[in-house]
């Protein structure tokens, strides 16, 4: 996968700055996608229109220059690092060699992003190169619009996900009562237990995630409640799983609600109202149209309801009480916006949709689907049944 860059080339031109420097590991979306590269230890990157380069350690040197993007691949030994350190330490010693690093590919100036180390920014600055703290995040807002290729990898990680929600569905949809309490095995069904059936599930198609929510009844009350305890009947279960794909990096993410037993009027009710709120979402999706406007969409389906939102009231506790979505990429959270702040959408952009409604006395319902943005509208990566009630 080549980026197109261009954007980045503009941004320098006009801050009339010769290059863009990271310092930090592959955890950082926007060092992995300007690099190419996966490292867990901090490496630099350092792009100009003419090149992109990388300063890694000699324990990385050789996949770097393998498997990155850069045109040139330096080693910190290259700049005589440990002689360095002995005689400056450790701190001045890597200031040396970043400077030397950045007078050999021609740089004397560099924007860094604003989270870029302090300790690196002064020792720059303390060998002649000019450091200019970003404030636009001009990768991030690069990453936000996909190529085909990053959209098929979003794509095989939202697959991995649907198969984790089956596993879930199939092990509280197969789940006995007992006392009010869901039962499988003989034993309690618990949060825990179904979040280790959709880890594992995950593992067996090469993704991977630090945390899902499995969130029933007042848990799923609080939209990032990861859950606990054991699964009761006739309450509002809220599944949210967002794997990565262990060998790309891009993540799915995908929301469910179900039910094992009897709805109450209110629950039902809320679940159908916020599936027209999903369509909503989905028919506000149009050339020319903002994540504000697809947010205001789901807000009019729940305030016609007589149900608060953040729009109607920002102070709102229950309703609907965050945004409508986000961009999935690198990062499960990402750009562009899907709030009210919402930017105009651009095909390429990959986002969410998942309206949902959040009371203590009632639980929480929340619906999300995977979408990438097109020329004439929207194509959904989720294929996933809309479904409440398990029997």
């Amino acid at each position: 996968m080549e980026p197109d860059f261009s954007n980045l080339d503009d941004y320098l031109a006009d801050e009339g700055v010769d290059g863009y420097l990271i310092d930090d590991d592959a955890e950082n979306a926007d060092q992995k996608y300007l690099s190419g590269f996966d490292a867990p230890d901090p490496f630099v990157t350092l792009y100009t229109p003419e090149e992109t380069a990388m300063l890694v350690s000699g324990l990385e040197y050789g996949r770097a220059t393998k498997e990155s993007r850069a045109d040139a691949v330096d080693r910190y030994g290259d700049y005589g690092f440990r002689d360095k350190v002995e005689e400056h330490g450790s701190g001045t010693a890597k200031a040396m060699v970043l400077a030397e690093f950045c007078a050999e590919h021609g740089v004397e100036s560099v924007a860094v992003p604003s989270r870029f180390p302090v300790s690196s920014a002064d020792g720059l600055r303390d060998h002649d190169v000019e450091v200019h703290p970003e404030t636009d995040g001009v990768v991030t807002e690069i990453r936000a619009t996909k190529t085909d290729e990053e959209i098929e990898h979003v794509h095989e990680a939202q697959d991995a996900n649907e198969e984790a929600m089956a596993a879930a569905e199939a092990l509280i949809g197969d789940a006995t009562v007992e006392d009010g309490v869901l039962h499988h095995g003989g034993e309690p069904l618990t949060a825990e237990r179904v979040k280790e059936q959709i880890e594992l599930t995950l593992l067996r198609n090469g993704c991977a995630l630090d945390e899902t929510i499995v969130a029933c009844g007042e848990h799923g009350a609080d939209p990032h409640d990861r859950g606990s305890g054991p699964l009761e009947a006739g309450e509002l279960i809220v599944i949210d799983i967002f794997p990565k794909n262990k060998e790309t990096g891009y993540h799915g993410d995908m929301t469910r609600t179900f039910l094992k037993g009897e709805p109450t009027e209110e629950q039902r009710r809320r679940y159908e109202i916020t599936e027209r709120a999903v369509e909503a979402a989905f028919d506000a999706i149009e050339p020319g149209a903002t994540g504000a406007d697809v947010h205001d969409a789901v807000c009019d389906v729940y305030e016609a309801e007589g149900y608060a939102t953040l729009r109607s009231d920002e102070r709102a506790e229950t309703g609907f009480i965050h945004s409508t979505g986000h961009g999935v990429g690198l990062d499960v959270h990402e750009l562009p916006r899907v709030s009210p702040e919402g930017d105009e959408l651009e095909p390429g952009h990959v986002i969410t949709i998942e309206p949902g409604l959040y009371d203590p006395e009632v639980g929480g319902v929340r619906i999300e689907d995977l979408v990438v943005v097109t020329e004439d509208g929207f194509e959904n990566l989720t294929d996933y049944p809309k479904e409440l009630v398990l029997d």
